[in-house]
């Protein structure tokens, strides 16, 4: 790994090894063979690994159909759909194949598909260049969701879900591409799904986050610091199945919590880890947990990203209001 890795580059090492181990894995989407894909992540695999690097019409349900067919006929597909707002064409392949095709056959067809898929606002991009769809393949029985942080974490994260016999949907943030990170690949270790991490230890607030909104949230936390406020800072990670005991264990450290992610807020997934929270450490908690996301509206493009992501501001304000809250 070259010092100070981007996470594009992670993850376009964590696809190298995958192929260079197996030769049934092969990866393909719209322009990233002879381009390298939009965000240049695909970037000399074509060359390496020959026609296990295709290009493919552009046909988002076509991709993964074909992804389908694939692992059925015993290949571990990796299929890259350019960007998070063009995978709803493909929803009802999501939805009735690749999630269901396992349950289906009864166990016997396994269904090994990682579905890349670049997510989430921050770069200023055009209308469905920005959408936030965690809630939505959450919801869906039988598939996995993972969304990485770092550089670090995509390598592993990705390398995770390439293994993985059941279909997983790999949300890439993609305002943290350029995010760089010194890390030995060969001391990445494995992240089991269902695993989160603490990545600030604090004693007066659990930040929970996912993404590219976990450096924000960081952010947050320095800046809370200065004032004397410890915050801890959770990276969920695996969006589905959910680290439940690990972020019931931070927050029963720290007795508040703060979910923040820039999906709108009616039927987010901040919504989930709310109930979750309430109803394992309902005792333990002094005020109710309190949601920072993006509004309910369509994910703006251009300069009005801005007004509509989380910001340090508004985390600041929802972290006062645990603080202050008083029981009546």
């Amino acid at each position: 790994m070259p010092e100070n890795a981007t996470m594009q580059q992670a993850i376009n090492l964590a696809l190298r090894h995958e192929m260079d181990g197996d030769d049934r894995v092969l990866v393909f989407g719209e322009d990233v063979g002879v381009l390298g894909g939009v965000f240049r992540v695909t970037d000399g695999l074509r060359a390496e690994f020959g026609r296990r690097v295709f290009d493919t019409p552009l046909a988002e349900s076509a991709i993964v159909g074909m992804a389908v067919g694939l692992a059925l006929a015993g290949w571990r597909p990796v299929p890259e759909i350019q960007f998070d707002g063009f995978a709803y064409p493909a929803i009802d392949q999501i939805v009735n194949q690749l999630a269901r095709m396992h349950h289906r056959s009864r166990g016997r067809a396994a269904m090994p598909v990682t579905l890349r898929l670049p997510s989430y606002g921050g770069i200023r991009a055009p209308e469905h260049h920005g959408e936030s769809m965690e809630a939505l393949f959450a919801h869906v029985p039988g598939l996995k969701v993972v969304s990485p942080a770092t550089p670090a974490e995509a390598y592993g994260l990705l390398r995770t879900a390439i293994a993985d016999p059941d279909p997983v949907i790999f949300m890439e943030p993609k305002s943290r591409y350029w995010n760089r990170e010194s890390f030995d690949e060969a001391a990445v270790e494995p992240v089991a799904p269902g695993t989160s991490r603490v990545v600030r230890t604090g004693r007066h607030a659990t930040l929970i986050s996912w993404g590219a909104m976990v450096s924000r949230c960081l952010q947050v936390a320095e800046l809370a610091a200065e004032d004397g406020v410890e915050l801890e800072v959770v990276d969920l990670r695996w969006l589905k199945p959910v680290d439940t005991a690990g972020i019931c264990a931070s927050v029963r450290r720290t007795r508040r919590a703060v979910v923040v992610h820039e999906a709108p807020l009616t039927a987010g997934l901040g919504g989930e880890i709310s109930a979750l929270l309430h109803e394992n450490c309902f005792r333990e908690l002094r005020a109710p947990v309190q949601r920072v996301t993006g509004y309910d509206v369509p994910t703006p493009s251009g300069a009005l990203e801005d007004e509509y992501l989380p910001s340090i501001d508004r985390i600041l304000s929802a972290v006062q209001t645990v603080l202050e809250y008083r029981r009546g």
